[in-house]
């Protein structure tokens, strides 16, 4: 079971076979269709780094765990397929959970492998020996320590079945092996295909009593507002056809960003603030009440009934029930309540959803107007806007964007479109900008995919570039340089007259890209961006460092996010919400 070693020549040369632990791990990943692992080495997982490379999966090393796990969650989010991070033991593992808590909350299938010291060294102060599992159980779907070698492709099925959603909630599963089972054989009677074989995911089909009550409460009320979150993806078809005959309105608050495009006469994003306090019903398909649905309030929402379509708990019944709630497959439920309501006319005022799609229409041409105008700061630095304004002119209808940062994620929020968009998502998690785009432009390396990113966010996995060069990922990263945390900033400028800790340098973060072999320009004066950016796209990788005003202010910058009001996340929504409350 175990290498032979000679003290004096070092470990004899082992070749793991295809029936060893490592090499089944590996067979089954490939079997489920998984074509690249994202990892960083290490002694305790190099069995099944081997094996995984013997099987021509291709390994995407990185420089951080962390970014790791980023990236398998933006290669699940964007091929509809499970991502896949491999990272050792002890600090390697402690380094991911990071990532790993950012899919959790974004419900993103991840599986996660690791390695703990062989068996014969547990718990006698082996290299790198730490419980992985205490640590990641609240952050996780799945986490087992798997130890005997027969158990391990049952264990493996149900980590992916867990992540993957089948009967619960999609999101990270996490298994490690010590590092002498991984080399272990499994009998070949016990590598059963039941445990190997792909398996289509299940649909689950709605109540049709409850599907009739949902046609009632839609097509008799005039204002609908439909709202889509992550259970929804996959679904863009069904929920334009139930847009189209029922004559909602629609919002997605950037979980399925490009479920709808934007050119459909249902989305009223810019108008956002109005919808949400003037619709009398409300529909979610997969999309939980969180923070940026001021948690589905009645002092946002009002009188307004809700009905809430979702396969997992969370998605139908957090802070508000639901007039209707249908815990069925989105696919399957949007499908079946345009077929239940036939032929029968809804009772949605169209003036009133033309109304708001004219108002968004406006607000989205003088937004694009204003942003290709912004004047430079009086310290003669580009507004973010004038940034964004140029990538937007560089984009197609294929092309792919990562909104990454705090105050320049506020601007891109709103100056950015395009038919697909990643973000840090639900639990803030800043610093998955490069991360997110090495792996989108691996898996779609002739697509346009960009990278807009803060310079605070942009540190956190700067040393990424490293791997964008090395496996030739043809993002293109652009940084808005304002040398500060600016929500921070103006925070503490406003709330504290006090600015402490928050201010950075306007470091050259082209020449560090330069240094890594990627091409890199630093853009200080407006008539040298388009140029740059030019350049940038006709060189994948590339990076192109703005600098910035720091005397533009975001929307989060003025609407209270930074300080963290009590009831609510925006300080407009926390004043509504105490005067409903009664507070004084």
């Amino acid at each position: 079971m175990y290498p032979a070693f000679d003290f004096k020549q070092g470990p004899i040369m082992m070749q793991l076979s295809a029936d060893s632990v490592a090499g089944c791990i590996a067979r089954v990943l490939k079997a489920r269709g998984v074509d690249r692992v994202f990892a960083l080495c290490g002694g305790h997982i190099m069995p099944i780094w081997m094996r995984l490379d013997a099987e021509g999966i291709r390994i995407i090393d990185v420089r951080d765990e962390r970014a790791a796990v980023h990236m398998a969650q933006a290669h699940a989010e964007l091929t509809g397929q499970f991502g896949v991070a491999l990272v050792t033991a002890g600090p390697g593992v402690t380094n991911a959970m990071t990532g790993i808590a950012n899919a959790h909350v974004s419900r993103a299938p991840v599986l996660v492998l690791s390695g703990v010291p062989p068996r014969p060294q547990e718990n006698r102060g082996g290299l790198q020996d730490v419980d992985h599992t205490r640590l990641l159980s609240s952050i996780t779907r799945y986490a087992r320590t798997v130890r005997e070698p027969s158990l391990v492709l049952a264990e493996l099925d149900e980590a992916i079945a867990r992540a993957t959603g089948e009967s619960g909630e999609p999101g990270p599963a996490y298994l490690d092996f010590p590092t002498d089972t991984l080399r272990a054989e499994i009998p070949k009677a016990l590598q059963l295909e039941e445990h190997i074989a792909p398996r289509p995911r299940a649909l689950t089909l709605p109540d049709p009593a409850q599907v009739t009550r949902a046609v009632d409460v839609l097509w008799s009320a005039k204002r609908v507002l439909v709202i889509s979150g992550r259970g929804a993806k996959g679904a863009g078809a069904e929920l334009v056809q139930l847009l189209d005959k029922l004559g909602a309105v629609y919002l997605d608050t950037g979980e399925s960003r490009g479920l709808v495009p934007d050119r459909h006469p249902s989305v009223v994003a810019a108008m956002r603030g109005a919808v949400m306090s003037d619709a009398d019903v409300v529909l979610t398909v997969g999309r939980r009440l969180d923070f940026q649905l001021a948690f589905g309030s009645p002092a946002v929402f009002g009188d307004a009934k809700f009905v809430r379509i979702g396969d997992v708990p969370g998605e139908l019944r957090d802070n508000r029930r639901g007039a209707v709630e249908i815990a069925a497959s989105p696919i399957a439920t949007l499908s079946a309540i345009v077929a239940a309501a036939g032929n029968r006319v809804s009772a949605v005022d169209r003036s009133w959803a033309e109304k708001l799609r004219s108002g968004h229409e406006e607000r989205a041409a003088k937004l694009r107007k204003t942003m290709a105008a912004s004047p430079e700061g009086s310290d003669g630095r580009l507004h973010p806007n004038k940034v964004l304004s140029a990538i937007q002119d560089r984009l197609d209808d294929e092309s792919i964007v990562i909104n990454d940062g705090g105050d320049f994620l506020a601007f891109g929020r709103v100056g950015l479109s395009a038919p697909i968009m990643l973000d840090p998502g639900p639990f803030g998690c800043i610093g998955v900008g490069v991360p997110y785009g090495i792996a989108a432009s691996l898996a779609f390396p002739d697509k346009k995919v960009v990278v807009a990113t803060g310079d605070g966010a942009f540190g956190f996995n700067a040393i990424e570039i490293d791997t964008a060069v090395r496996h030739k990922a043809p993002v293109v990263i652009v940084v808005a340089n304002n040398g500060a945390w600016q929500i921070e900033v103006h925070d503490q400028t406003v709330t504290h007259g006090k600015v402490v800790g928050t201010r950075l340098q306007f470091s050259d973060h082209a020449a560090m890209a330069r240094a890594f072999g990627m091409h890199g320009e630093r853009v200080e004066r407006p008539e040298d961006l388009a140029g740059a950016l030019d350049r940038a796209f006709a060189n994948r990788p590339a990076l192109v460092d703005v600098v910035v005003t720091p005397e533009a202010i975001s929307s989060d910058g003025k609407t209270g996010l930074a300080w963290v009001p009590d009831l609510q996340a925006l300080e407009a929504w926390d004043n509504a919400e105490r005067k409903w409350r009664g507070h004084k």
